[in-house]
């Protein structure tokens, strides 16, 4: 699925009161830099390897989403659901996720370096690798 592809549904969906719904959508390496997706559902989706660098994803539903390698530097994921999600190698610098769900969420070398994470729920994460990623030294 293509950037114009996804804006399309998303405007569709909100003109019509809708939740935009990104269900388990390919947009695998997509270029969705600044995009607004906020409450959108993007559960099971495949961003492996997309550009959501600054992306407005507050309050979206990623579970189980694959973001694997994607660039979220800057993204707003205020109380977005990324339980169970697939964020290894994730590029998470200085993004918001405050009050955010990573319940099992894979942060495996992920980058949160400034990463505003008040109130997010890491339950289930690996403490070692939350701390590896925020670049605490132990």
């Amino acid at each position: 699925m293509t950037r114009q592809e996804a804006e399309t549904i998303i405007a569709e969906a909100r003109a019509k009161g809708e939740t935009p719904d990104l269900r388990k959508a390919n947009l695998s390496g997509a270029d969705l830099s600044g995009a607004d997706l906020h409450g959108a559902d993007l559960s099971g989706a495949d961003l492996h390897g997309a550009n959501l660098r600054g992306a407005n994803l507050s309050g979206a539903d990623l579970r189980g989403a694959d973001l694997r390698g994607a660039n979220l530097h800057w993204a707003d994921l205020r109380k977005a659901n990324l339980s169970g999600a697939d964020l290894r190698e994730a590029d998470l610098y200085e993004a918001d996720l405050r009050k955010a769900n990573l319940h099992g969420a894979d942060l495996s070398g992920a980058d949160l370096h400034g990463a505003d994470l008040r109130e997010a729920d890491l339950r289930g994460a690996d403490a070692e690798t939350v701390l590896a990623a925020l670049g605490v030294k132990r």
